[in-house]
C-alpha cells in the first residue's frame, strides 16, 4: 500500500520495498534542472565559489583591505566545512528500504524546516545520506511534518 506525504518539492511515497521521492510543481521542476539526481553539479558550483572566495581573500589581503579579507576568509572556511559535510549526501529519488540504516527526524526551528535524514547504503556499498525536506511554515509545514512522522512511525522507519 502506498503511503505518501508532502515534501518541499513534491511527495515522498513510502512503499513496502522502497522510498520514492517525486517532484512536482515549480519547485520540483527547478530542483530537477539544478540538482537532478546527483549532488555533483551542486558540489562543483560550490567548489568554484570557494575558489573565487579564496582568490578574493588573496587579492584583498594584497591591497591591504584586511577587514574584507577576513570576512571573505570566514565565509570561505564555512563553505569549505559545509562542502566536507555534504560529500556523502545523495539526491537519489529511490531508496531501497532494505538498505536503510537509520532514519532521523529533525524538528523545525524558527530558522529551519523540519526534515528527515535517511542513512542508507548505495548500490556500491557506500554509506550515503538523503535529506527529505518538509514544507515550510508558510505552506502548512507543521501539519505536513505531523503527517510525515506518523507515516514513518507506522512503517517502523523511526521509533
Amino acid at each position: 500500500m502506498d503511503k505518501k506525504f508532502k515534501t518541499k518539492t513534491g511527495y515522498c511515497h513510502v512503499l513496502p520495498d522502497n522510498i520514492v521521492l517525486t517532484r512536482d510543481g515549480v519547485l520540483g521542476e527547478i530542483s530537477k534542472i539544478t540538482v537532478g539526481n546527483t549532488m555533483t553539479r551542486s558540489m562543483i558550483i560550490y567548489s568554484l565559489f570557494l575558489v573565487y572566495l579564496i582568490y578574493k581573500v588573496v587579492t584583498l589581503y594584497a591591497i591591504g583591505d584586511m577587514v574584507r579579507a577576513i570576512f571573505h576568509l570566514a565565509v570561505a572556511v564555512l563553505l569549505f566545512f559545509a562542502l566536507l559535510k555534504s560529500v556523502n549526501n545523495s539526491a537519489t529519488p529511490v531508496i531501497p528500504r532494505n538498505k536503510i540504516k537509520a532514519v532521523t527526524f529533525k524538528k523545525a526551528t524558527a530558522l529551519t524546516r523540519a526534515y528527515f535524514l535517511i542513512d542508507f547504503e548505495d548500490e556500491k556499498g557506500k554509506l550515503k545520506k538523503r535529506i527529505i525536506m518538509l514544507p515550510g511554515s508558510m505552506s502548512g509545514g507543521y501539519e505536513a511534518a505531523e503527517d510525515a512522522v506518523k507515516i514513518m512511525q507506522e512503517e517502523k522507519l523511526i521509533a
